[in-house]
C-alpha cells in the first residue's frame, strides 16, 4: 500500500495521510471483498483511489460532491438505506472523540474551506506539526471507535445537520430584520465564547457588535458548510 502511494504522490507526508484515510475506508467496507486472495488488490485499488481524490484536490479545491460518490436517485432502497446508516455510524463514531481530536479530524475531512494544514492549524491556535500529530490520533482512535460500536444503534446524523442549517438560517434572517441581539438572547445560552484556536475573542457582546457592524457596512452572510452533532 504504501508503495502505490509513493509511487503516485512522492515521498512526504502525503503518503502518511492517504495510507491512513485507505485504512479507514478498508475497514469499513471490507465486507465487500468476497475472494479472502483478491484482498491485496483491493486495498491497492483503495489506496489509488484515496491519491487521485488528494491530487485532484489540489488542483482545484471545490465541492466533495466532486470526488465523492453521490448516489444517484434511482438506486435501490435497500442500498440508500446501507448509505445512511454507514453514514450515522461513522458520525456516532466522530462525536465520541475528545473535542482536541474531533476538531482537525472534521476541519480535515467534512469540513469545505479549512482542510489545509496551514488553514486547521490556525483554527486550532496550534502548529502544523500538531495537527498532523492529532489527526493522526483521532485517525487511529476513530478506527477503535468504529470497531466498538459497528453493532450498536446510531443517531440521525443528516437531522441534526438539517436543524442546525434551519437554525443558521433563522439567525441570519434575524439579524437583516433587526433583531439580532434579541434572537441571541433568546436562543443562545448566555456564556457562549467565540474563540480562534485556544484564544477567546469574546462573548455574546462581541458576537453581537460583529453582526451589527456588518450589516452597517453592507455585509450580508450565508451558511456554506454545516457540521453538525449533539456535542
Amino acid at each position: 500500500m504504501r508503495a502505490v502511494a509513493v509511487s503516485l504522490l512522492g515521498p512526504g507526508a502525503d503518503v502518511e495521510d492517504v495510507l491512513q484515510d485507505a485504512a479507514l475506508i478498508a475497514l469499513r467496507r471490507v465486507a465487500e471483498v468476497r475472494d479472502p486472495e483478491a484482498v491485496g488488490a483491493w486495498l491497492r485499488m483503495v489506496v489509488r483511489n484515496c491519491c487521485r481524490a488528494l491530487l485532484r484536490q489540489r488542483r482545484a479545491v471545490g465541492s466533495v460532491g466532486e470526488w465523492v460518490p453521490v448516489p444517484d436517485d434511482a438506486a435501490h432502497p435497500e442500498r440508500w438505506l446501507e448509505r445512511n446508516a454507514m453514514r450515522d455510524w461513522v458520525w456516532e463514531a466522530v462525536e465520541r472523540l475528545s473535542p482536541t481530536l474531533r476538531l482537525p479530524l472534521v476541519l480535515r475531512h467534512f469540513s469545505e474551506g479549512v482542510t489545509s494544514y496551514d488553514d486547521i492549524a490556525r483554527a486550532c491556535g496550534v502548529p502544523v506539526g500538531t495537527v498532523r500529530s492529532r489527526l493522526s490520533q483521532a485517525r487511529a482512535r476513530l478506527c477503535e471507535e468504529l470497531a466498538g460500536i459497528a453493532s450498536a444503534a446510531h443517531g440521525d446524523a443528516s437531522g441534526l445537520a438539517e436543524a442546525s442549517r434551519r437554525q443558521a438560517g433563522e439567525t441570519l434572517a434575524a439579524a437583516e430584520q433587526g433583531r439580532f441581539e434579541a434572537f441571541v438572547a433568546e436562543r443562545w445560552t448566555a456564556d457562549v465564547d467565540l474563540y480562534v484556536g485556544a484564544q477567546r475573542l469574546g462573548g455574546r457582546e462581541l458576537l453581537v457588535r460583529g453582526m451589527e457592524g456588518d450589516l452597517a457596512d453592507g455585509v450580508r452572510q450565508r451558511p456554506v458548510n454545516i457540521v453538525a452533532s449533539r456535542l
